[in-house]
């Protein structure tokens, strides 16, 4: 497959970009590693080398860690009006910057452009979201009782560190970088190596927004150097990590020693379930967006489709004919729905699914094999005739694949649906009033859309359980990991009581 991408300016300009090595920002300033250490990063379309990144280790680590916390006091002490300021400015800079950083992110991650576009809308959107609340941040509960004034307040926990992926980098960095920023810390980011270059527009627009020195570093660098470090510092108060469920128990377990609060935003095996009484057009459309957009690297997305079976196969009929037709090509053109993966051996991954659904009987109604000899490119996928048990139907592909299992009743659909490691999202198509919220109750998952593909709404909770992680991101609920709750409890009963002869409250009733 031949991929030959528009000559535009911002390409122009990313190409001029890259033909430097992307440096660490450290302290207000851009650095290469302390030991010299560079990493190639490719462009998946063909696999050719994009271009070349420093690879920090724990030096750097250390450098950016004490950049983070010299500058925390100053940023903490900050008003939060003026650090809503400088965040509204981060998101003006995002915005007009947008196409460049969604050009960036096409090139660099395989994304389609068509959805790039929208992801800059949306990073621009979590800073002022968060930016708006940086004023009241702080703010607490009064909890008066006999005797006594109790009054909470909250205080950010101090520098942290921020590890993001490689799907959607830009959008999900500022996910956790925003909220981060808004409550007083300070930030060190370590982001994928597959997919470096939007973290470093990123770490330019915050500067240039002004951010004072330190508040927000950088550090390239792989998950077993860079990362590790940066898990294990004991400067660094918390860690909040976007990734697949393995590399959340390792974050967990290195940051045991230090007693780090952690954030893990992980892995999903999300199911929508269709039952026949659903609107079946909109359910159709739903469960294809949900599972073919984003090349299917999402940890949203719907890769397991449950129909009754009463409307299964005219179902799947028209779900195989959609499928076949989705666009596959150069991520920059875009008509392009599905691009390449962003990687040789996420590629590997999924085409590994194609035998193992297979060898376990299921039918591969559409797609499972790869498009062309160049880049990473799969054709989009369609697994029918499957079971629950199955592989395919058990284990996040991450990929542009979807596996088709028919039920009979809700209690069957319930059963499957929560029978997954995973509990992240799920998706119910009904329009029985009385079903749709037993069933959403039913549900081992953290988020539940009815009659809905995926719609975030800022202020609600998002996070998953089970191996789908530990916490929750949206409005008040990032500053609940952010930031500490303490308790300032006066004593009305004290000196000046007793001046008035008023009696004081016998200590064994307190």
């Amino acid at each position: 497959m031949t991929v030959t991408p528009p000559v535009s300016a911002p390409l122009e300009s990313l190409e001029r970009r890259l033909r430097s090595p992307l440096l660490h920002f450290i302290g207000g300033h851009w650095v290469p590693s302390h030991s010299g250490d560079t990493f190639d990063f490719h462009a998946p379309s063909d696999n050719r080398r994009l271009g070349v990144a420093a690879s920090g280790d724990a030096t750097d680590i250390d450098r950016a860690a004490r950049a983070a916390h010299d500058a925390f006091p100053a940023w903490r002490a900050l008003s939060g009006r003026k650090r809503r300021a400088l965040l509204y400015r981060v998101a003006d800079l995002i915005e007009a910057r947008a196409t460049e950083i969604a050009t960036a992110e096409s090139v660099d991650t395989g994304q389609a452009i068509r959805f790039m576009k929208s992801a800059a809308t949306r990073a621009a959107e979590n800073f002022r979201f968060f930016a708006d609340r940086a004023e009241a941040a702080q703010d607490g509960l009064s909890l008066p009782t006999e005797g006594f004034l109790n009054y909470t307040v909250r205080q950010p926990v101090g520098p942290v560190g921020v590890i993001t992926p490689w799907n959607t980098p830009f959008m999900l960095s500022t996910w956790k970088i925003a909220p981060a920023l808004a409550a007083g810390c300070t930030v060190v980011h370590k982001p994928a190596e597959w997919s470096p270059v939007t973290a470093t527009l990123l770490a330019e627009i915050m500067h240039e927004a002004g951010l004072p020195a330190g508040v927000v570093n950088l550090v390239h660098g792989f998950g077993e150097s860079a990362g590790r470090a940066l898990t294990e510092h004991p400067l660094i108060r918390a860690i909040a990590f976007i990734g697949e469920s393995r590399t959340g128990s390792l974050i967990q377990k290195q940051g045991a020693d230090t007693l780090k609060r952690v954030h893990l935003e992980l892995g999903g095996k999300n199911p929508v379930v269709v039952f026949d009484d659903a609107d079946l057009d909109r359910a159709l459309d739903a469960a294809v967006f949900m599972i073919y957009s984003l090349n299917g690297q999402r940890c949203t997305s719907s890769s397991r489709l449950l129909v009754q079976r009463s409307v299964h196969d005219a179902f799947v009929d028209r779900l195989a004919e959609r499928v076949a037709h989705i666009r596959v090509g150069d991520p920059l053109d875009p008509a392009t729905e599905v691009g390449p993966l962003i990687h040789p051996r996420q590629f590997e991954k999924v085409c590994s699914y194609f035998d193992a659904a297979r060898e376990d009987g299921a039918t591969i109604r559409v797609g499972g094999e790869r498009i062309g000899d160049t880049g990473n490119y799969v054709r989009p996928t369609l697994f029918t005739n499957a079971r629950n048990d199955m592989r395919i139907a058990q284990e996040e592909i991450f990929g542009p694949v979807l596996t088709v299992i028919p039920f009979d009743t809700d209690e069957d659909a319930l059963r499957m649906a929560n029978d997954v490691p995973y509990g992240l999202a799920a998706y119910l198509w009904t329009n029985d009033l009385t079903r749709a919220h037993t069933f959403a109750h039913g549900l081992d998952s953290g988020m539940i859309w009815v009659n809905s593909e995926n719609v975030r709404h800022l202020p609600t909770p998002f996070g998953g359980m089970k191996a789908s992680g530990i916490g929750r991101d949206g409005g008040d609920y990032s500053f609940d990991f952010y930031m500490e709750t303490k308790n300032v409890a006066i004593n009305l009963n004290g000196h000046r009581a007793q001046q008035l002869g008023l009696p004081r409250p016998d200590p064994k009733e307190q």
